[in-house]
């Protein structure tokens, strides 16, 4: 085994936080709520002012509103959900009849429908997006996940019912944070925080609202998707843990810019926020390698607004920490890695039949995450301004030779701040690069991951002569590894990644460091462990074997980037 010249963190999961706001009358999101209609007035008269800047011309306008009330006529016919308005019809009718009724109007007459039309849908729709937080029910919403999380980690020790009941583990125990929580702390009371997390899991939003809870932190408003609010014990927890809604069935303009307008101006008043830059859940297993920018580029407009009221306080730094969550296995990893195949695939990739792609039960789905002894690690990153920057504690932005730098100078034009698109654009596009780069360094490698892609890497090697969609097809009858083998790939794959860990280019484990056997069982038994058909195990003879490939292939695709295949 290669030599170590920096430890792995060591865990401590006793540790506690205070909270760093004990009054939750100054939390921002608390004074958000409290101001909720003037809120929505001023984020549906901003989104006015901006599409009016982006459709100046009056016909324009006219084409955009009619492009929108025709998609969102589709929308409600060929894709309507529960949570829906109960006046989706009556209210784009309505809309229809009004457009239909500018025919006969003069132009200063047309003009005023036109605006008043455009105000009618842009306020409709900001109301949808803004959340209800209240803080009694944060307090609840937060006692009833805690609890519930603790007794279902518990049942995996569970030996008599009672213990279950009574709560033999701490959730410290099964869900462990590291990285830089101390300098996250730091930065949420000096300045307003966006953290960026990777996105696996339907869990992934209860996980991080768990760990800002944690660390002390107060609440931090959210996007989540409308179709979970189809649900109402899902919708009571959305809106009391601070999510505002995202239709992503929506793609017309107005609504778009009034997504955008409601993250900026809530950024701009000191709500700390969450973002999945990825957008959705990663379907290929892999770390996230392409961002979505659009509500990234609300925070960097933010920052720029923030920057040109010259505002001294809390709220004027802007501070980016990206975090990664590990998982030994994913829950929905064989209905996600179908997803991929069949979009990457297309007629090259056949699917067969699996009932365990139709349970959709939320409570089996709870329990049989945490009672099959799944660890989970959440990796805190170095804050970032949004420039891609890092900053240290004290919020100071600090280039790659450890000066510091100022970064309102990157909105400066002539000596003054000033907006510019293209320059916006160009700095979300690299504050995502160096957010993915950052996601590859912090991710936190565990045997689950190590062991997967040393056997689907050896099967490959196996069948070189087949592109990806035959070897997924091959009989599984007919796939075995020879264990020393294996072990021998493996070995070096451990190396190299404790190689990459000593030029901090990944985190890792520290279980990675033990007995080669053991962490080489450690990880078969942990891979893929809640699946009914086990991405890897071993046979009578010791060999590696698998009951099924693709999830092998999602679990291993967790390490692409890292260009291990080349030590094979």
């Amino acid at each position: 085994m290669r030599r170590l010249t920096r430890i792995p963190q060591v865990i401590d999961t006793s540790k506690t936080y205070e909270p760093i706001l004990f009054d939750d009358e100054v939390w921002p999101v608390v004074k958000l709520a409290k101001n909720r209609k003037e809120f929505i007035e001023r984020v549906t008269e901003e989104s006015f002012r901006r599409l009016k800047k982006l459709r100046p011309n009056l016909n324009a306008m006219i084409e955009e509103l009619e492009l929108t009330r025709y998609r969102e006529k589709l929308r409600y016919k060929t894709n309507p959900w529960k949570v829906d308005p109960d006046d989706e019809v009556i209210f784009w009718n309505s809309v229809k009849s009004r457009l239909v009724d500018l025919d006969n109007a003069d132009k200063t007459k047309k003009q005023e429908l036109v605006n008043q039309i455009l105000w009618d849908i842009v306020h409709r729709y900001v109301q949808e997006i803004t959340g209800n937080f209240k803080p009694s029910h944060y307090r609840l919403a937060r006692r009833i996940i805690k609890f519930g999380f603790a007794r279902l980690l518990n049942a995996a020790r569970i030996k008599k019912f009672g213990s279950f009941w009574r709560g033999d583990l701490t959730l410290q125990d099964k869900i462990q944070i590291t990285g830089e929580a101390e300098q996250l702390r730091k930065l949420a009371k000096i300045g307003t925080v966006v953290i960026v997390p990777t996105h696996f899991s339907n869990l992934d939003s209860i996980l991080i609202g768990w760990v800002i809870h944690t660390l002390g932190l107060p609440p931090f408003i959210y996007g989540a998707g409308l179709n979970l609010f189809n649900m109402e014990i899902f919708a009571y927890f959305m809106n009391s843990l601070g999510a505002y809604k995202v239709d992503r069935r929506k793609k017309n303009l107005i609504y778009l810019e009034s997504l955008r307008t409601y993250s900026s101006m809530a950024l701009q008043d000191g709500c700390h926020s969450l973002f999945f830059p990825g957008g959705t859940r990663s379907r290929s297993g892999k770390l996230e390698n392409r961002l979505k920018l659009g509500l990234l580029g609300t925070a960097i407009e933010a920052q720029r607004i923030n920057y040109e009221k010259g505002e001294e306080g809390r709220h004027n730094k802007i501070f980016i920490v990206p975090v990664v969550t590990n998982y030994n296995f994913v829950l929905e990893a064989p209905v996600l890695i179908r997803n991929y195949l069949e979009r990457k695939g297309q007629e090259r990739y056949y699917v067969e039949s699996d009932r365990y792609d139709k349970s959709g039960r939320i409570l089996k789905f709870l329990i049989e995450f945490f009672t099959k002894g799944n660890n989970i690690s959440v990796s805190i990153g170095r804050g970032l301004d949004l420039f891609g920057n890092y900053v240290n504690d004290e919020g100071m932005s600090i280039d790659s030779h450890g000066n510091r730098i100022n970064s309102r100078d990157y909105f400066l034009f002539k000596g003054k701040i000033s907006a510019d698109v293209q320059r916006e654009e160009e700095y979300t596009r690299m504050l995502s690069e160096v957010i993915i780069r950052e996601y590859h360094r912090i991710n936190r490698v565990q045997s689950s991951h190590l062991v997967a892609f040393t056997a689907f890497r050896l099967i490959r090697n196996q069948y070189k002569n087949l592109d990806l969609y035959s070897v997924l097809r091959l009989p599984t009858d007919e796939i075995e590894i020879k264990y020393s083998d294996f072990r021998r790939a493996f070995s070096k794959l451990r190396n190299r990644i404790i190689e990459l860990f000593n030029e901090h280019k990944v985190d890792m484990a520290t279980h990675l460091t033990e007995d080669l056997d053991k962490v080489i069982d450690l990880g078969i038994t942990n891979v893929g462990m809640y699946h009914s058909r086990r991405p890897l195990l071993k046979n009578k003879k010791g060999n590696i074997i698998t009951q099924d490939i693709n999830n092998m292939y999602y679990y291993h695709n967790r390490m692409d980037g890292y260009e291990l295949e080349k030590f094979l």
